[in-house]
């Protein structure tokens, strides 16, 4: 008997760098193989370092995951898209078939000011807020539910 096709979920931001690729990151870690993981932005420009840095500190790797454009994603077979800004949000194109789609709007922490520990409490804070929004996603409908 073979196993059911695994959900496919793409998380979608503007940059794909920082909120998109911490959101695949903790999606990974936190459902292990029962979904399939993407990430794209609508204008991406490479994954943030301090976005690598903020899931390093909870033992998470990203260092790997590249940046990638929506497009690439339109006739893939996704099933959720979630928009993690508002601007991926308000530009998100149409994907065809039955695909879920929810708004998640979270601050865009590379936009974050001051020094290094500032900048960095901004993405860790988005990280924890991202995490927090993905468990209560899936202890509401767990993967296959």
């Amino acid at each position: 008997m073979t196993a059911p096709p695994k959900e496919k979920v793409l998380f979608l931001c503007t940059g794909n760098s920082c909120r998109s690729q911490m959101a695949e990151g903790l999606l990974r870690a936190m459902a292990g193989g029962r979904y399939d993981v993407f990430s794209a932005g609508t204008h991406p420009h490479g994954v943030n370092p301090d976005a690598v840095r903020a899931m390093r500190e909870v033992g998470i790797d990203i260092a790997q995951q590249q940046s990638q454009h929506v497009d690439e994603f339109l006739h893939t077979g996704i099933d959720l898209v979630i928009t993690v800004c508002d601007k991926a949000n308000e530009s998100c194109p149409v994907f065809p078939g039955n695909v879920e789609r929810l708004h998640w709007s979270f601050d865009d922490p590379a936009a974050a000011g001051g020094g290094d520990e500032a900048r960095m409490a901004v993405f860790r804070r988005v990280r924890d807020e991202i995490g927090a929004a993905l468990r209560n996603r899936l202890e509401r409908r767990p993967p296959g539910g």
